[in-house]
């Protein structure tokens, strides 16, 4: 949910607080549902080691053949599942492919992206460790997101569609919406259409939408499904999207080369999950 402001400057924008929710600006608005976070950061598992040499040797100084020296090979680096840092984070499920963007402490809009995939011999890391920015107020604890509050959601989250205002990117397994003019996303809490993308030609958006093709951060961008019951007040506009060089609205902002990458990669068969939040919160 970004607006890209452009007061950003040299990687760093000076925050204007508007009556908006979206990432494209720094809002500051009033007022997350409960995370789907699972009892179900960063980097690859550990490894199990193995002797790489022992020696034998005949005790007895008899004129017996002489002593041999057995060497074993060293052995490859094995990523265990079972010691994966994918399975000790909440809310992995029956996902094959995760996102995990961690921070190391709650108030820092400075978190690391790392994205994992399932094979048959355990979890592999894809992509990153990558910087990305996140709400200009940090993660908001477990439940505690809300409108305007500047934070980005902690917990367990699919993706529900893309969009850009550029065109379709080839590669991608998601569907595609194209951002107009027209297209905004409300962030309401009072509408009708609370969280909805929203056409204004043919609906009413609510009060201050957030406009949908909006550069560079709306160029390309996947919807995070979060608070899809539409619940009143606990945030809206959740988008994984083009970084303008500063802290979002609540949004997590990687630079495009590296977001393309990810999104040609995240297949919706594959049942991928992106697991955010403080270390703390989001690991077993």
């Amino acid at each position: 949910m970004t607006r890209s402001p452009a007061q950003a400057a040299l990687g760093f924008a000076v925050v204007v607080a508007t009556a908006m929710s979206g990432c494209g600006t720094q809002s500051a608005r009033p007022g997350a549902s409960t995370p789907d976070i699972t009892t179900t950061p960063a980097t690859v598992a550990s490894v199990s080691a193995i002797p790489t040499a022992t020696r034998t040797a005949s005790p007895s100084p008899s004129p017996s053949p002489t002593p041999t020296h057995t060497a074993t090979s060293a052995a490859p680096r094995v990523v265990s599942a079972a010691s994966s840092p994918v399975d000790h984070l909440r809310g992995v499920g029956s996902a094959q492919q995760v996102v995990k963007v961690a921070a190391s402490r709650y108030g820092t809009s400075y978190a690391t992206l790392t994205a994992y995939r399932k094979t048959s011999s355990g979890w592999v890391r894809t992509f990153g460790p990558w910087t990305a920015r996140i709400g200009r107020n940090g993660f908001a604890p477990p439940g505690k997101k809300r409108e305007g509050d500047g934070r980005t959601p902690t917990g367990s989250y699919a993706f529900s569609f893309f969009f850009g205002v550029n065109a379709r990117p080839s590669g991608i397994h998601y569907s595609w919406r194209h951002a107009y003019t027209y297209d905004v996303w409300d962030d309401d809490s009072a509408s009708s259409r609370y969280n909805l993308w929203t056409d204004r030609r043919r609906y009413y958006p609510g009060r201050n939408p957030e406009p949908m093709h909006n550069q560079p951060s709306y160029n390309y961008a996947a919807v995070i499904a979060y608070n899809t019951a539409r619940k009143p007040g606990l945030g809206s506009a959740i988008f994984f999207h083009v970084s303008h060089g500063s802290a979002t609205a609540g949004c997590v902002a990687i630079p495009q080369t590296q977001l393309l990458k990810v999104l040609r990669w995240l297949d919706p068969h594959k049942a991928p999950r992106i697991i955010m939040g403080t270390t703390s919160a989001i690991t077993r």
